[in-house]
């Protein structure tokens, strides 16, 4: 599979560094000469200096026999031109584009048959749409869904006062007295995919599959309290916080933005006349104490700054905010915060490449190919989707007869829309629905891969 990637910015880079164990033959386009000569001293990559709307660059980077084109550049321009121009070089060709202006996005589906896009992504409107899912349903710290929203992966932190602690995971079920499987377990920085024998301690971060019932029971066992939110308080003024803003106010939730530009204070007060702006420094401890952080249901930061929002949310979490929400933009931050009382991070790179990866998998199209791809604990961890056919191996045989890889897990399945956590004694069918753990260096294209050969 030939991709095109049109811009090697942060997000670019980041996506190219994904797509290269993707078996695919990437070529990247960019203007700048230093940025090309890095990213192919790291990944394994063609590059070609050039302008990506211009005819000639396309046809250098080999556009007319290309299978998809992504164009990450930071202008919206730029990217609808790139992929207009490339698709009328190659009527074949599918192409994803990065959107950005909020203008731009309202119009996406008159945008997409227009310049012929297959896919538009637009990393802050994601964000903010994992925000407001974390808002709508809290004491999660990150959620993902598979099957068609039957089924879960959520993480949540073992707090240090759970009764849970000291319990191992063979008996969780029975204590808690839910149906539930951790497929992964973060402790102090090390990532396992945990044995039965794998004990609770304070500080845990788990992720947990089930459904969303038994997942409610769980968290009251874990002794996290959750209150449908009322009051949100936001940190900064961006485009993120635009997108929040307008989806929580359709929920009827309050909306309290900080944002110490005088511009875009007005800018957000005319665009979100149902929300409450305030003019000042988010950073400014008496600022956050005057407009009630210690009362809000929620606190965001979204300033431009990570450190600043790690600082802020630290603060919130100190204040007793009961769900406390971090936007970070660079990745080796994200690794680094493990153990700071940070609540639940966002990363709106992670989100759009993410997104891109799986879009990239689906159109091999490969017998057994993954579906669906979500990446848990720091990245470190792959939940896969896939749907079983005829040639899946191992079909209706007991899960305690089959050898795996290592660093495999079997999590669970669907079948007709209904979820269902595995044992040892479980089957799987062709048309089932079902999500694999990986970590480690096992790489995972098939479902059929996963056996030890």
């Amino acid at each position: 599979m030939k991709i095109l990637v049109a811009g090697n910015g942060k997000m670019g880079a980041s996506l190219t560094k994904k797509l290269t164990v993707e078996d695919c033959d990437l070529t990247v386009i960019d203007q700048n000469p230093g940025v090309l000569e890095s990213i192919m001293e790291d990944c394994d990559v063609m590059g070609i200096h050039g302008n990506c709307a211009s005819m000639d660059t396309l046809r250098d980077a080999g556009v007319e026999d290309a299978d998809l084109l992504i164009a990450m550049t930071g202008m919206d321009e730029v990217n609808l031109l790139c992929c207009m121009t490339a698709h009328s070089m190659n009527p074949k060709l599918h192409t994803i584009t990065r959107i950005k202006n909020p203008e731009y996005a309202g119009q996406i589906y008159t945008l997409r048959s227009a310049f012929g896009l297959s896919m538009a992504v637009n990393p802050d409107r994601q964000a903010a749409s994992e925000i407001s899912r974390l808002i709508k349903y809290p004491g999660f710290l990150k959620r993902d869904t598979f099957a068609r929203g039957t089924v879960e992966i959520v993480e949540l932190r073992v707090r240090e006062d759970s009764k849970l602690i000291g319990i191992p995971l063979n008996r969780l079920n029975s204590v808690a007295h839910c149906n539930i499987l951790v497929c992964a377990a973060v402790r102090e920085g090390e990532v396992t995919i945990p044995s039965g024998d794998f004990v609770l301690k304070g500080g845990d971060r788990l992720f947990v599959t089930g459904d969303a019932e038994n997942l409610g029971v769980l968290l009251k066992h874990l002794g996290v309290i959750t209150r449908k939110a009322r009051h949100i308080l936001i940190a900064g003024g961006s485009r993120i916080s635009y997108y929040l803003a307008q989806t929580l106010l359709k929920y009827g939730i309050d909306v309290r933005i900080i944002e110490n530009n005088p511009k875009r204070c007005r800018e957000l007060a005319e665009d979100l006349p149902d929300a409450v702006v305030v003019e000042g420094d988010a950073g400014d401890q008496k600022i956050l104490d005057k407009e009630g952080i210690a009362d809000c249901d929620a606190f965001v930061t979204l300033t431009g700054v990570d450190e600043t929002n790690i600082v802020l949310s630290i603060f919130g979490t100190h204040r007793g905010v009961p769900q406390v929400i971090t936007k970070l933009s660079r990745e080796e931050n994200v690794q680094m915060l493990d153990d700071l009382p940070v609540g639940s991070i966002i990363s709106p790179k992670d989100l759009c490449t993410n997104s891109i990866v799986r879009y990239v998998r689906a159109m091999k199209n490969q017998v057994g190919a993954a579906v669906s791809v979500h990446m848990i604990a720091d990245g470190q961890v792959e939940a896969i989707e896939f749907i079983l056919d005829e040639s899946t191996m191992h079909c209706k045989e007991p899960l305690k007869n089959l050898k795996l890889r290592k660093n495999i897990l079997i999590a669970c399945a669907s079948r007709r829309g209904k979820p269902r956590i595995l044992t040892g004694d479980s089957t799987f069918d062709k048309g089932d629905s079902v999500i694999v753990i990986s970590a480690g260096d096992s790489v995972i294209g098939q479902f059929n891969d996963i056996f030890v050969e």
